[in-house]
């Protein structure tokens, strides 16, 4: 690969699409976004996707050449190119490396989920170079899973490996978008942080800036906390106490070195880690007691979707 190569990142969410170029350290050189409107067919949000790439690479500084694309979406199927009915989509079964081929005809195009493109920007430009045993947890309204063993990205035989949040923690518990009830996410998100705040102010008279709001989101949860709430700061301790218990198991399927919380939620630092790091040490098979630490992702917060899914194709295209 030239230094003049570049490869093309894309985040597609159920709001907005991110994409930007990125060269082989991490360097973004140009990023933008588009609104996604999953309420249309896909094809037009990849021809909107093609003509605003292409207006970016215009103003790109310099001369380059474009390696090939990676990208991350819900649902992404890394054998398959497809995004596999995503529910925050709803586009059904869609071939997105097909699509986006015949736009960019002849580059290599990797596709994936969200949280296994966060696990490979960690592996390529985060805190796991230099690591060949990790998880990283996307916290955001789910929670994703990527798994890394000996250097390489799990993806199983379905190309769906590491859905450690739709693992039930209790049965009959919530509903989960998937269609179970009780899946981890549910309880260990920000989606489920405010859930169980919730919970909480009704089941307590406790004084509360939490009642200000008929339904207090994640945001201000954090913020009450931060402040010394009580009832915020339990529901992160029940919180990080479910994420613990789980991640013992994954623990003891994978032995990683480390696992990186990553998201909006994770930005809460030790609100979230303490409780992680103590449930999960309460619930290790005791081989694995002091082998592996919970820290926050090392990835730069600037165009971290994008650096992931980068990741992706650098990864690709070096193998």
């Amino acid at each position: 690969m030239a230094d003049m190569d570049l490869v093309l990142g894309v985040d597609i969410g159920g709001t907005n699409t991110k994409f930007g170029y990125i060269d082989r350290t991490g360097r973004c050189l140009g990023a933008s976004v588009i609104p996604t409107h999953a309420d249309q067919a896909p094809e037009a949000c990849f021809l909107r996707l093609h003509e605003a790439a292409r207006a970016l690479w215009a103003t790109l500084p310099g001369a380059h050449r474009l390696a090939g694309i990676g990208v991350g979406a819900p649902n992404g199927n890394y054998y398959r190119g497809t995004i596999e009915d995503a529910p925050n989509l709803n586009w059904g079964m869609v071939d997105l490396r097909g699509a986006l081929s015949g736009y960019w005809g002849g580059l290599p195009i990797a596709v994936t989920n969200d949280a296994n493109a966060a696990a490979l920007g960690e592996l390529l430009f985060g805190s796991g170079r230099g690591l060949r045993d990790f998880i990283v947890i996307t916290l955001g309204t789910g929670l994703g899973t990527g798994v890394v063993v000996n250097g390489e990205l799990v993806y199983g035989h379905s190309g769906f490996a590491g859905e450690l949040g739709h693992c039930i923690v209790e049965y009959g518990g919530r509903p989960c978008g998937c269609g179970l009830r009780g899946c981890l996410e549910t309880y260990a998100s920000a989606t489920g942080l405010a859930c169980t705040a919730r919970e909480l102010l009704a089941a307590s008279s406790a004084p509360s800036a939490l009642r200000e709001s008929a339904e207090p989101s994640a945001l201000a949860v954090f913020a009450a906390a931060q402040a010394g709430d009580p009832i915020a700061r339990e529901a992160f301790r029940r919180t990080g106490t479910t994420l613990g218990r789980k991640l013992a198991d994954a623990v003891a399927l994978t032995s990683p070195e480390a696992i990186f919380l990553f998201g909006g939620l994770a930005k809460a630092g030790e609100l979230i880690l303490e409780p992680t790091r103590k449930a999960l040490d309460e619930n290790l098979f005791h081989v694995f007691r002091g082998t592996v630490q919970v820290l926050p992702s090392g990835v730069p917060e600037d165009h971290a979707a994008l650096l992931g899914t980068a990741a992706l194709i650098w990864k690709e295209l070096k193998s």
